[in-house]
């Protein structure tokens, strides 16, 4: 018997990038109902809305994938909202969680909760090791604090609450807003908008040789609900595709893709990011079996499809 069947699951953020595929998976699992919660009905910030959510839908699995996102000019602009939103929300939603007797509760945390300069690749343990990246600082501890809650609320009170971790997202849905974009969809809106306009160069932020893991959404989105199903310990759990890439064979591979002929001018001036990132995997791998399954040029020609169809 399927692990989800008659069960009501809640997902927050359940209509962004990450939990749409999350959704499309759980509709073959056999859930009983699932709930997606919208700003507009459930400001996830205000405990009164929470607990209304809670009393309306009676969940027995809540998956929280709400979450302030954004890119480093995002993160650089917006470095209160995005604590103070991305803390209330997860603190309070897994405190009334808990107080309603919720049967388990999902937390994705995310990889700029790691220090700057940790080891890599990345291993859980490594977590406290030092502060993540000043850029995205402020958001990768207020998701890091859903930890120490999940840890906290297991010990005291035997909640079953687990953190899972997964790298930098990119696919199809994406969002390409330029203000806002992660690396993926913002350098491949910059090659399509210059084939487009004609234009005979891009610029790109920062200096290319920082590095960085990327995992396709669907493939997160099966290791989330593995996660769900199989795994129940409080230490934190790496969600990844076991790959790393500079952001310079990046830029070059995504202009390859899209056949774009220009120059691509990189602006140093601008912040690189974390030095590196890659993700160790083998802890999801042992504990539910997970691991990554597409390969990464054939994801990123999807997402290319996908946003060329949007044009």
């Amino acid at each position: 018997m399927s692990f989800w069947k008659d069960k009501r699951v809640v997902v927050t953020g359940g209509a962004g990038f990450l939990g749409q595929s999350v959704v499309r998976l759980l509709n073959t699992k056999d859930a009983q109902e699932i709930i997606v919660p919208r700003s507009s009905k459930y400001d996830l910030r205000k405990m009164p809305a929470i607990e209304k959510l809670i009393k309306d839908t009676k969940p027995h699995i809540i998956l929280h994938l709400a979450a302030v996102v954004g890119g480093i000019g995002a993160n650089r602009e917006n470095p209160g909202k995005f604590f103070y939103d991305n803390l209330i929300m997860g603190i309070q939603l897994m405190e009334a969680a808990r107080l309603s007797n919720v049967g388990k509760f999902v937390s994705i945390g995310t990889i700029c909760a790691y220090p700057k300069y940790t080891k890599v690749p990345f291993k859980e343990k490594d977590i406290w090791d030092g502060y993540p990246e000043e850029t995205n600082a402020p958001y990768g501890l207020a998701k890091k604090m859903l930890l120490v809650q999940s840890q906290a609320y297991r010990a005291q009170y035997g909640f079953n609450a687990i953190y899972v971790l997964p790298v930098n997202l990119y696919g199809p849905g994406d969002n390409f807003d330029p203000e806002s974009s992660h690396v993926i969809p913002a350098i491949i809106k910059k090659c399509i908008d210059a084939k487009r306009n004609g234009d005979d160069s891009i610029t790109v932020w920062g200096t290319g040789k920082a590095t960085r893991e990327f995992i396709y959404v669907d493939d997160a989105a099966r290791g989330i609900l593995l996660a769900g199903e199989k795994y129940n310990k409080p230490e934190p759990v790496n969600i990844g595709a076991n790959f790393e890439i500079s952001i310079e064979d990046l830029v070059c591979l995504i202009v390859k893709l899209t056949k774009y002929k220009g120059r691509i001018i990189w602006d140093k001036a601008q912040p690189d990011g974390q030095p590196r990132r890659r993700l160790d995997t083998t802890l999801a791998k042992r504990e539910f079996g997970f691991e990554a399954k597409t390969k990464f040029e054939i994801g990123l020609k999807k997402t290319i499809q996908w946003y060329e169809q949007q044009l």
